[in-house]
């Protein structure tokens, strides 16, 4: 590599960010996963002096947007607003055009959560016990819906069928926001959602009979765990910022550094606790250790529940 080339990216690197910086959300707009992006994107353009622009990305379980961003030049103007589901997609895909681990490089752990699982009003059951038996007597007529196939509601929702010794049919839907328009109304009979979502049950539109953490959630500690009805069922999900491979280390710290005073924001940790998140904060190194543990986790899952994606 000639040194022209390598004072030009140092000089690049060290002017970052000079222009818009776009944060990817691999789902739709007006979920909790949209809404928590957002939060960190007005925190993150005051930290950089440059506009952090939200770009809603939704389809395909997540990897519409996980891709475009794994394709994306790796000069730190286009990151990802990443979910759980990077942990799962590379065991539940037949074939995979890009790889999580290799085509994108970890920038920092923003959040970890428990899922609370929904119900409509019209739903004969008021716990969790009475929702299995209601499956039980209904096996596979009961729908339950997620915001794509393979992201972390649909895999909570998974364990707790295996776990539960239930059936029921998937319906996969491009983000939390239309799932949910379903299920108030009762056209699906469950739904896995984030804290943010019991908002909907704290105003009665809809009822929440669990969450999915090995203990009770501070946002919500009237609401019992699923594993005091299902010994052992736990499953916490996560967000955090990754960018394309490739994308020069300095430019990587300097964001980590940016997300990582973003999280010290105490307006920032309220919201996100209202709603059951807790900030997080890593190392690139430490999210990409998690990460590969994480996916050695749900791949095992993936392969005992016999679940591909074509």
């Amino acid at each position: 590599m000639c040194a022209p080339y390598v004072l030009a990216r140092t000089a690049r690197a060290d002017s970052w960010p000079s222009r818009a910086v776009h944060l990817v959300v691999p789902i739709a707009a007006g979920g909790p996963t949209d809404t928590n992006a957002r939060l960190v994107a007005d925190k993150l353009s005051k930290i950089f002096g440059q506009q952090v622009v939200v770009d809603n990305k939704g389809g395909a379980g997540t990897n519409i947007g996980n891709e475009f961003v794994a394709r994306s030049d790796p000069d730190g103007y286009t990151l990802l607003y990443g979910t759980s589901s990077l942990s799962s997609i590379g065991a539940l895909y037949r074939t995979l055009s890009y790889s999580p681990t290799k085509d994108l490089a970890p920038v920092a752990l923003l959040s970890k959560f428990p899922f609370f699982m929904f119900v409509p009003n019209s739903s004969p059951a008021k716990t969790v016990a009475e929702f299995i038996a209601y499956a039980k007597a209904n096996p596979g007529k009961l729908i339950m819906a997620s915001p794509g196939t393979g992201s972390g509601p649909h895999l909570a929702e998974v364990l707790f069928m295996q776990m539960a010794h239930i059936q029921m049919t998937h319906a996969p839907y491009r983000g939390a926001a239309p799932a949910f328009i379903d299920l108030i109304p009762g056209r699906v009979h469950c739904y896995f959602g984030s804290g943010e979502l019991l908002t909907y049950s704290r105003s009665h539109q809809v009822r929440v009979l669990g969450s999915s953490g090995d203990k009770r959630s501070a946002a919500a500690p009237d609401v019992p765990t699923i594993a005091e009805t299902v010994p052992g069922y736990a499953v916490e999900s996560w967000q955090g910022i990754f960018a394309p491979a490739k994308t020069p280390p300095q430019i990587v710290a300097t964001m980590n550094a940016g997300i990582l005073k973003a999280l010290k924001d105490e307006t920032l940790i309220k919201k996100f606790a209202q709603t059951a998140y807790d900030v997080t904060p890593s190392s690139p190194e430490e999210l990409g250790k998690f990460l590969a543990a994480d996916t050695a986790k749900w791949g095992s899952i993936i392969k005992s529940a016999g679940l591909k994606i074509d």
